[in-house]
Formats: C-alpha cells, structure tokens, sequence
C-alpha cells in the first residue's frame, strides 16, 4: 500500500498552527484534495466524557474503543502509538496535515509569530519552509502568515500532488 504524503505544520504553543492548518483545509478542498490531520498534544487529553459508554469501556481497561454512527467513527486507542504507526491508521485521504511533532523526519513548516515572544524552535534551514511576521534571514522559503494559498501550493509539491489543479481564488 502507497505511503500516503505527510507534512507537519509546527511551532510553539500559540504560534497559530491551528489557524493555518483551518486555512489550508478548504483550500485544498476546493482543489479535490482529501486531507486527514493528525494533532499532537504535549499534555494528557481527554476525547470521551465522564459516565458515557465509551469512557466506561476505557475506564474498565479496554485498549482500544471503537464508536461510530451512520455520520461518523472514532476509534481511541489507551496506549502510546508511535508517530509511523498512526500514520498508517489513516486512509482513504491523499495528504495527512500533522500538528506538531517538530523531531520527527517529516517534512516540516514552522509557523513563528513575533507576538509569541519565542525564538525558532528548530534551524530554519532544517525547515521545508517558515510561515512567519518575522525578518527572518533564511534560504528556506517563508510565507507571511496570512498566505495560506501560496502555503498550500507549496505543500503540494512537497507532497508530490503537483498534478492537483490551482485555481485562482
């Protein structure tokens, strides 16, 4: 099986990776390209609500809960996965956006806000590209923060989608 494209959008805490990646969505929806995301969270989080049937099931120990309905599935895993493997439970989509995930060998595009008070997070020359209000000297290509369709453009061909279609806006 083909190993689908992927590229993390990373950055400190409050940099807006969120945002773009809001931004590129739609954008790439237009262009017919399926896209799957897949966050990285540096904390504990929780996915199920305290009482419901799925929590039960976690809480009386089972390693993986599964749910679905005629609109949508979920399946929670109560184990660490490894970035690879998680990759590779996503289908049927022809790019995967990953949050974060700033050491792993994917191609990665850093988003830096001035406001944020905080240097890169990694040597923009390591980078596919750096989304930033800074003036920041780098051979790496940048983006200010607001150009989602050139991001997107740019995410493409280092996904090997250059046969998707660009329109114009």
């Amino acid at each position: 099986m083909k190993q689908i494209p992927a590229i993390s959008i990373m950055g400190w805490s409050g940099s807006g990776k969120t945002t773009l990646i809001e931004k590129l969505i739609p954008i790439f929806h237009r262009w017919k390209i399926r896209v799957g995301v897949l966050k990285h969270d540096g904390h504990d989080f929780e996915m199920d609500r305290s009482g419901k049937d799925t929590w039960r099931f976690s809480q009386s120990g089972a390693e993986v809960v599964a749910i679905s309905s005629d609109r949508q599935a979920a399946v929670l895993e109560n184990r660490r996965l490894e970035l690879a493997d998680l990759l590779h439970r996503i289908r049927d989509v022809d790019l995967i956006l990953v949050e974060g995930y700033k050491a792993s060998d994917l191609p990665r595009i850093e988003v830096h806000r001035l406001a944020n008070n905080k240097p890169l997070s990694v040597d923009p020359d390591g980078l596919a590209a750096l989304v930033t209000d800074a003036d920041i000297q780098t051979t790496t290509p940048r983006f200010t923060l607001d150009d989602a369709q050139g991001i997107a453009a740019l995410i493409c061909r280092l996904a090997g989608l250059e046969q998707a279609p660009f329109p114009a806006e």
